[in-house]
């Protein structure tokens, strides 16, 4: 469970900064971190059950 938390924390300052880095309106910047925070859940989600499949 905590690693989801930090994908989603890692996902989201990460949007954040592309976001920053490109000059974006603070709108842009949430946009940003939203989407890429909920990529970085479902990656880590699917490498979760991935690697739980492959162990058992």
């Amino acid at each position: 469970m905590l690693v989801y938390l930090g994908a989603l924390v890692l996902g989201a300052t990460l949007g954040a900064l592309i976001a920053h880095r490109r000059k974006g309106t603070l709108a842009d910047i949430l946009q940003y971190a939203f989407v890429y925070g909920a990529v970085f859940i479902v990656a880590s989600v699917f490498l979760s059950i991935v690697l739980h499949r492959l162990t058992a």
